[in-house]
């Protein structure tokens, strides 16, 4: 379309004015020659009036081009100034207008462009100003830079924290939100506020802004979120624990008024049955009772050096497995805790069917944490059981307790990490222990 509407190009134009001025100059000289009748002095004059000539028609022929030329460089530099309302005009019919086209096309993306990502800074200013999760932005020598006004609202009653120095800022707050900072992990803390107990998440994270260190603290609260869990965990415990002693209880309620009523008939023969039966169900009791409390109890963990290849040796004493390649590094972890819960993983993967040369167990380390994988080739587990696999007591074995995942779920978690449990592909059951490095 642009070579449609061009009528005449620069190239043209040009050859067209350089003909001109030929035939002029040679017209020139042919009238001089004839006028002084000397051929030579009538060239040299000829030669003089078109070397006075020749710049201004130059001039002439360039100045619309010099004057486009500066205002394109002047559109250019607003550009650079993030000023995009400038646009040129001209219609000399040349390839010139093609630039023109482009350049006015250039602007008009940009101003696009900048109203589009006004919208999505102030959609997105929006969003974090108004989000529950108090967002600091700290530089690297301490300065906040950006608080929204949840973390107005939780560090300064509301007001403006933008410039002061984040330690001073942090003197004034509960002292187990100071404790959290100085963990440098992420953590959930409980502390005091507006009058009653509140639970928040901090995380942090580091970036790099315009060639600066800068760290992001986000602090979540979590209370009423874990005010339901904590209802809904109630809730299923007292599921469970009716659930079993109603199991217990009612046989020996039953067996008890069948005791009473031989003993009124004088029928002593069954009566060692009875209370046989009695027994038992109080010993299931008690046990259920006790591995409850094992679950409850879970004591801190005591962190220390660890090297992999003696703790797995070890380990290997109470199971067999294949084992695969370990770090070279050590980690840092409860030994006995960290035990148990492989034992407890193990023990399922050896009473899944497998084969003992099919239970294997690797230990990966990939960035910030390490993962610990025993893997098995039994039937593993269908969607239903994967979901209830880790609540305490939930067991599909008749003489399960319910209480071996559960248990690695509870020492994993203490330690920062998280337990998870896959199918293999052509059959088995990977389940993986999480620990982060420290």
């Amino acid at each position: 379309m642009q070579d449609q509407k061009r009528h005449f190009s620069m190239a043209g134009k040009l050859a067209l004015l350089l003909f001109a001025a030929m035939l002029a100059a040679v017209a020139l000289g042919a009238l001089l020659i004839d006028w002084l009748d000397n051929a030579l002095l009538g060239a040299s004059l000829a030669l003089v009036v078109c070397a006075l000539v020749a710049p201004w028609i130059a001039q002439r022929y360039l100045a619309r081009q010099l004057s486009l030329f500066r205002a394109l460089s002047g559109s250019v530099a607003s550009f650079r100034d993030g000023d995009f309302s400038f646009s040129v005009t001209r219609r000399s019919n040349d390839e010139l207008d093609d630039l023109v086209e482009a350049h006015n096309e250039l602007g008009r993306v940009l101003r696009e462009e900048r109203q589009s990502l006004f919208q999505r800074e102030l959609l997105l200013d929006t969003v974090v100003q108004n989000t529950p999760t108090a967002l600091l932005l700290i530089e690297s020598r301490g300065a906040i830079v950006y608080g929204n006004i949840a973390a107005r609202q939780l560090f300064h009653d509301g007001r403006k924290i933008e410039g002061l120095k984040f330690p001073q800022l942090m003197e004034n707050t509960p002292a187990p939100l100071r404790e959290a900072l100085g963990e440098g992990r992420d953590r959930l803390f409980s502390f005091e506020h507006a009058g009653q107990e509140e639970t928040y998440h901090l995380a942090r994270r580091d970036f790099h802004l315009n060639g600066r260190v800068h760290t992001l603290y986000m602090f979540k609260r979590l209370t009423a979120e874990l005010n339901r869990q904590e209802v809904a965990t109630w809730k299923k415990v007292i599921r469970v624990i009716s659930h079993e002693l109603n199991n217990s209880l009612a046989p020996i309620t039953s067996l008890a008024h069948s005791g009473a009523e031989l003993l009124r008939r004088q029928d002593y023969e069954k009566l060692g049955r009875i209370f046989e039966t009695i027994e038992e169900r109080a010993r299931h009791l008690h046990g259920f009772l006790r591995g409850y409390s094992s679950v409850a109890k879970l004591p801190v963990p005591e962190l220390e050096s660890v090297d992999w290849a003696p703790f797995l040796s070890r380990l290997q004493q109470h199971y067999a497995f294949q084992r695969g390649p370990v770090p070279s590094e050590s980690a840092r972890f409860d030994p006995a805790q960290v035990e148990q819960a492989l034992i407890n993983v193990l023990k399922n993967a050896h009473e899944s069917g497998s084969n003992e040369s099919d239970v294997t167990l690797t230990v990966r380390q990939v960035g910030r944490v390490v993962r610990v994988e025993v893997s098995d080739r039994g039937p593993g587990m269908s969607d239903a059981v994967l979901a209830n696999a880790l609540v305490p007591f939930y067991s599909t074995k008749r003489s399960g307790s319910g209480l071996g995942l559960a248990l690695a779920r509870e020492i994993c978690e203490a330690h920062g990490g998280r337990i998870g449990l896959a199918n293999r592909d052509g059959g088995g059951l990977t389940v993986s222990l999480m620990f982060p490095v420290e």
